[in-house]
């Protein structure tokens, strides 16, 4: 797929943990916080989720009747094997924002609602983790360029 095709299809928030999100269809993105207005915003190495809509698209082949946000991530992408970037990945969301990869996958402790529904979920294996260098405004639609991840500390 062309790099003109990696996009923010997305933009979810929910006012508490553990449930699914709304697709608000923009938001702004805040340095050092996440997604305004989304729970799991906070000074952590969590503080915005990014899942695939290819890896959605995994679950709905098993049938179940699921979309953007239903993992409980905040950024839906097309375009991009998110889980195949390698932690420090950069990636530019629309003008002015800037994440940078902390996490790929997670351990779910609760076994959520899609897993007891379908016995399996995609977000603990590919949906991604980043933190907010830069904020910005981000709606669906936006082009999400894939950057280098930054170099150690140190090396130039």
């Amino acid at each position: 797929m062309s790099k003109k095709n990696r996009e923010i299809i997305a933009v979810c928030t929910s006012k508490a943990k553990g449930e699914r999100k709304t697709d608000a269809g923009q938001g702004d993105l805040l340095a050092g916080f996440g997604l305004a207005g989304d729970a799991h915003g906070g000074d952590w190495h969590r503080q915005v989720s990014l899942l695939a809509i290819e890896s959605i698209d995994k679950m709905r082949a098993a049938g179940l009747d699921v979309g953007p946000g239903d993992f409980a991530e905040n950024l839906t992408t097309r375009g991009i094997d998110l889980y195949a970037l390698p932690i420090g990945t950069r990636l530019q969301v629309g003008r002015t924002a800037l994440l940078e990869l902390t996490q790929i996958g997670k351990v779910c402790h609760d076994r959520c609602a899609i897993y007891h529904q379908a016995g399996d979920c995609v977000m603990p294996r590919e949906g991604v983790f980043a933190i907010v260098l830069q904020g910005g405004k981000v709606k669906a639609g936006d082009e999400v360029v894939v950057l280098e991840p930054a170099s150690p500390r140190g090396e130039q």
